[in-house]
């Protein structure tokens, strides 16, 4: 899986070897996959420090992990700036990194998921897909990209045994998030207190009142890429804590 060296990527790395899988743990370079396999523990896991948002580091990763049965794009950037002032490098960057990189594993590892008769793809987007935040729209549209393409590459493995899905993850807390929280709020604040006052002045809709925690978002990852899942594709499921303000999914 990519991304998988921090947290939501780490806690899926780890939920999926807990459920028996061979997990491949990637970050950029060899000293993050290091430190995160020291974290992880007992498991099993495969090093693959590549950066796979280029083409030459997603045929690094492949190679590392060899055939594939199920792919977790969870490499994702994000980050505060005024929707004027977001420069066409930005746009082409968060494009490349957000959606680029798990169009290009996806198309690698997809025809050979169909030919066995079983595979599971997975997209972790956010609830920016659908909410677009006003401080940073470009990080949105990459993620509302991630459900189309999802959608399409459902169709794409319609009747072949390989479902493709995408989840929608909430508010989560992780080391990244918390520098997020202090950009938008006062850093001299306790975490806890800088916590609510976020949730409370850019994420009112949520019914959860709280960040989702990093092993929440794993749950739902581990259940898809079961056999428990063999009906669910072509979805876009929400662990948001109610984020969305929205029925269906």
């Amino acid at each position: 899986m990519t991304g998988s060296t921090q947290g939501i990527g780490r806690a899926i790395a780890a939920g999926l070897a807990s459920a028996g899988a061979r997990v491949g743990v990637n970050g950029r370079s060899p000293e993050s996959v290091d430190r995160a396999l020291s974290e992880l523990g007992e498991g099993d896991f495969v090093p693959v420090p590549a950066d796979v948002s280029t083409a030459e580091g997603a045929a690094a990763a492949l190679e590392a992990v060899g055939s594939v049965d199920i792919l977790v794009n969870n490499l994702g950037i994000f980050g505060a700036q005024p929707a004027l002032e977001i420069t066409d490098d930005d746009w082409r960057r968060y494009f490349e990194v957000n959606v680029l990189a798990a169009v290009r594993l996806t198309r690698e590892v997809l025809p050979g998921m169909r030919e066995r008769g079983w595979g599971r793809v997975l997209y972790i987007a956010s609830d920016s897909a659908v909410v677009t935040p006003v401080e940073m729209i470009h990080y949105g549209m990459s993620k509302t990209a991630l459900l189309a393409v999802s959608r399409g590459f459902a169709k794409e493995a319609a009747g072949t045994g390989v479902t493709v899905n995408s989840v929608i993850a909430g508010p989560t807390h992780t080391g990244g998030v918390e520098d997020f929280v202090y950009s938008l709020v006062d850093k001299d604040l306790p975490w806890d207190e800088a916590q609510r006052e976020f949730m409370r002045a850019h994420r009112p809709q949520s019914l959860l009142q709280r960040l989702i925690e990093p092993e929440e978002i794993a749950n739902m990852v581990v259940y898809l890429s079961s056999p428990l899942a063999s009906a669910t594709t072509g979805g876009a499921l929400r662990v948001d804590g109610g984020y969305v303000d929205a029925i269906l999914p």
